[in-house]
């Protein structure tokens, strides 16, 4: 293997796909649990069906996790890292939302419980979203944009698993339909704000094209179909057309997610912002093998600092 390759960026094997059902799971499940709060309080009528299936996605996904672990009983060591983890935050929400979503689910003190375990839902998404931006090795993750793409796929994911309301409550089509393509085109906004800068910026290359192949599908399939489904539902209260959109959403967002996780997360590999030399004369440009682009040309300041 020659120097370049070995000094390029690699893609990370510590997560795979356990860990984006993880993210795939959970941040759909915890977006549900808030749209279906936010239902049940506007509109009324028993929705608990909704919270029994958000925490169940939750479950699924911290299930998943749990199995990728080499020694899955020492798990309880993430409770103990409250102040400088977001992994030990997100169990924290999680062990609360569940006592929450339980008590929801047997009716106890049922708006109080409800609207608990939908803010904790919005919680326990944001900081998966902030697991994922704590990566600092990670192009991909400690981007800026990435956070809020994070936050923008999963309230548009729970918005697509609500639009199964749809099926039996024929009064919540418009409502269900306005929220869903508002959340879609949010998603798409955050995906182009980040996979623009991300190009402009600079990332690996095996990046770069992961995360290109996902663009068309999120573009036509995950916003336009589900858009125009919507907005034709909408105005011919057809619920069937709500239940497709809200599939399109949910799962061009598990596929964005997956490939974030599996397929885009390359390590930052080796850099050198300029190339030093030995003696008077200018420095070369530095190098960063396996980026898309090069490294910015950086001013030469060694003739004016004085140092040659």
């Amino acid at each position: 293997m020659s120097g370049p390759s070995r000094l390029a960026p690699r893609q990370q094997g510590n997560w795979d796909w356990r860990a984006a059902s993880n993210f795939i799971c959970g941040g759909s499940g915890s977006a549900l649990l808030l749209w279906s709060a936010g239902a049940a309080l506007l509109m009324g009528g028993d929705l608990r069906v909704f919270v029994f299936a958000g925490l169940a996605l939750i479950a699924t996904g911290l299930t998943c996790v749990w199995f990728e672990l080499g020694r899955p009983w020492r798990a309880i060591n993430v409770f103990r890292h409250g102040t400088s983890s977001w992994m030990t935050r997100e169990a924290i929400v999680a062990t609360v939302l569940f006592c929450c979503g339980a008590m929801a689910l047997a009716g106890a003190q049922q708006a109080a419980a409800l609207s608990a375990t939908g803010l904790l839902g919005l919680a326990f998404l944001y900081s998966q979203a902030r697991i994922l931006a704590a990566n600092k090795g990670i192009p991909a993750w400690r981007h800026r944009g990435c956070l809020p793409l994070v936050l923008a796929t999963g309230l548009a994911e729970g918005a697509g698993l609500l639009a199964a309301l749809a099926w039996w409550r024929p009064d919540a089509v418009v409502a269900v339909s306005m929220l869903l393509m508002a959340l879609a085109v949010a998603r798409l906004f955050a995906w182009r704000r980040y996979f623009n800068a991300l190009q402009a910026e600079g990332a690996p290359t095996g990046t770069i094209a992961a995360l290109r192949a996902v663009d068309p599908g999120l573009v036509w399939a995950g916003t336009a179909a589900p858009v125009a489904a919507a907005l034709v539902a909408a105005a011919a209260s057809q619920p069937v057309l709500v239940v497709s959109a809200g599939a399109l959403a949910v799962l061009t967002g598990a596929w964005l997610k997956y490939t974030l996780i599996c397929r885009a997360a390359f390590i930052q590999g080796f850099a050198l912002r300029r190339n030093p030399v030995r003696g008077a004369g200018a420095s070369a440009p530095g190098i960063k093998p396996g980026w898309q682009s090069t490294l910015a040309k950086a001013p030469d300041r060694t003739k004016s600092s004085g140092l040659v």
